[in-house]
Parts: C-alpha cells; sequence; structure tokens
C-alpha cells in the first residue's frame, strides 16, 4: 500500500484541513474552497471505479477531479479518456521513484549501491548525527540551508506529519545543523520524504550519513522497502530535480513509473 492510502497519511491530511473520505476501501481526499466547491483528489490505488468519483462528485460538489493511480491498465487509460480526463504536465506526486529492497542484511543493502555511494558513507563513517522529532529546530536549519530556492514546509504541516505518523517519523540531523531529513514509515516502506544539505556541508559528504542512518533507522522499525520519493522523469522534465537524483541513484535500488496525473473539470452541480 502507497503512503497516500495509509490511514497515517490521511490523519495527516485531516490535521490540516482536508476532508479524508475512505470509500470502498480507498481514500479521498476532498478539498472544500468557498463559493466554488470542492476539488477531490485521488492517489496511489491499483484499480478506480469511475462510477464512485461521479457518486462522490455529486455528493460534495467538486469542480475539479484529480486521479494519480500506482498502476494503468490499456483499457482504463481509454476510459479516463473518453470521460474527459487529461493528463496533466505537471503532476501533484512524484511520477518516477527508486525503491530500495532494505529486507536484506545491512552489509547486503551496502554492496548493491553505486561505488560512488560506498565510498562517501565510508568517508562520512566519522561524521556525528542524532534522531529527533524537533520540528522547529528542523524547519529552522532547512530555511537557512536552502534561503528562498527551495518551498520548505510549513511548521503546521510539519507537527501534523509528527501527530500523524508519532514514532513512525524520525529527523536526522548533523550536530551542527547543516544537513538533515525527514523519514517515514507506513506499511512497511520507509520514505526519504524531504531533506537538505547546506552548500559547505555537502562537501563533507554529511548528506550520505544521513540517509545511510534514515535506511538503518527504517529497518529498526520493521521496513521492507526504502522509497526515495521523487527521481527525475523525462517523461515530465523538472530540471531542478537532476541534482539530487543524480545522488539518489547512487544508493541503488530499482527505477518505478507511475502512470501521471489525470485531471478533469466539471460544474460543481
Amino acid at each position: 500500500m502507497d503512503l497516500r492510502q495509509t490511514s497515517q497519511y490521511g490523519a495527516f491530511l485531516r490535521k490540516i484541513g482536508w476532508e479524508v473520505i475512505d470509500y470502498k476501501n480507498r481514500q479521498y481526499f476532498i478539498k472544500k474552497i468557498p463559493i466554488l466547491g470542492s476539488a477531490i483528489k485521488l492517489q496511489r490505488t491499483r484499480d478506480f471505479q469511475l462510477s464512485d468519483i461521479d457518486f462522490l462528485c455529486k455528493k460534495f460538489r467538486v469542480f475539479q477531479i484529480i486521479i494519480e493511480p500506482e498502476v494503468l491498465t490499456k483499457k482504463a487509460r481509454n476510459l479516463l479518456g473518453i470521460a474527459g480526463y487529461r493528463l496533466s504536465n505537471t503532476p501533484y506526486l512524484p511520477t518516477k521513484t527508486l525503491q530500495l529492497d532494505i529486507s536484506l542484511p545491512l552489509q547486503k543493502v551496502l554492496s548493491q549501491m553505486k561505488k560512488d555511494a560506498r565510498y562517501s558513507i565510508r568517508k562520512s563513517e566519522k561524521l556525528v548525527v542524532y534522531e529527533s522529532q524537533e520540528i522547529e529546530t528542523f524547519r529552522k536549519a532547512w530555511k537557512e540551508a536552502v534561503g528562498h530556492k527551495r518551498h520548505v514546509l510549513p511548521l503546521s504541516e510539519l507537527q501534523a506529519f509528527k501527530d500523524a505518523f508519532g514514532k513512525n517519523m524520525v529527523i536526522i540531523m548533523n550536530k551542527f545543523h547543516t544537513s538533515g531529513a525527514m523519514f517515514l514509515v507506513a506499511d512497511s516502506t520507509c520514505y526519504y520524504w524531504v531533506g537538505f544539505t547546506d552548500d559547505f556541508a555537502r562537501k563533507s559528504l554529511i548528506q550520505y550519513k544521513v540517509l545511510w542512518s534514515g535506511i538503518q533507522w527504517a529497518q529498526r522499525n520493521k521496513a521492507k522497502i526504502f522509497d526515495f520519493e521523487g527521481i527525475y522523469d523525462e517523461r515530465f522534465p523538472n530540471e531542478k530535480w537532476k541534482g539530487f537524483t543524480h545522488f539518489k541513484k547512487s544508493f541503488g535500488g530499482v527505477a518505478i513509473e507511475y502512470p501521471g496525473c489525470f485531471t478533469k473539470w466539471r460544474l460543481p452541480l
């Protein structure tokens, strides 16, 4: 089960103002917009029924529908086209990711990584990192590291993640707070949710120690798969993603592609 269909993620969205509807074993996310009506999202399910979506659209006066499936058959794609859905050039979720098997012994996981990752992990071995749930410290360090170059989640969202995931969320940072990352575990998969490293700290390869420590934490928390939560996808190119994609790919894993984002506009009747 993908993170977006877990109860923890549903709890997170409720805390930041979404309505979460569990309908026929699928989670639908609904955002009410004053005057206009509602937007509805269905994300990372293996199958879906357009009739179910139509029912919810009428019930919640939906003006925009967003479907981001986990897989999509040729028949289902054709049905979406017939029903008026269009493939978006700007998906909401990553359309390609890497998944690393961490059910193996730690040394076996390490041996499957590329040479530069193994070298960087060894070289950064003595650098000190620690685990915490200090969201205020994490956000302040994140913002200082990236400035205005990248979006930084508001404190309210980080608090919502902490409340929803509890012990299945961890923040790992170095002692100087120049590098850090947040990891989430749900349904035996660990997600590398967000991370940062400033320009000076990057030269020490501390980002490798942070991520490697995240993998070790994931193993201790019974995760079997480590999901890097997004890499560069040639089908939906975003040049800003190329840099961290090189970093993530050095850890190995299998590339997973998703069909993309299908949207439809309707009158909220």
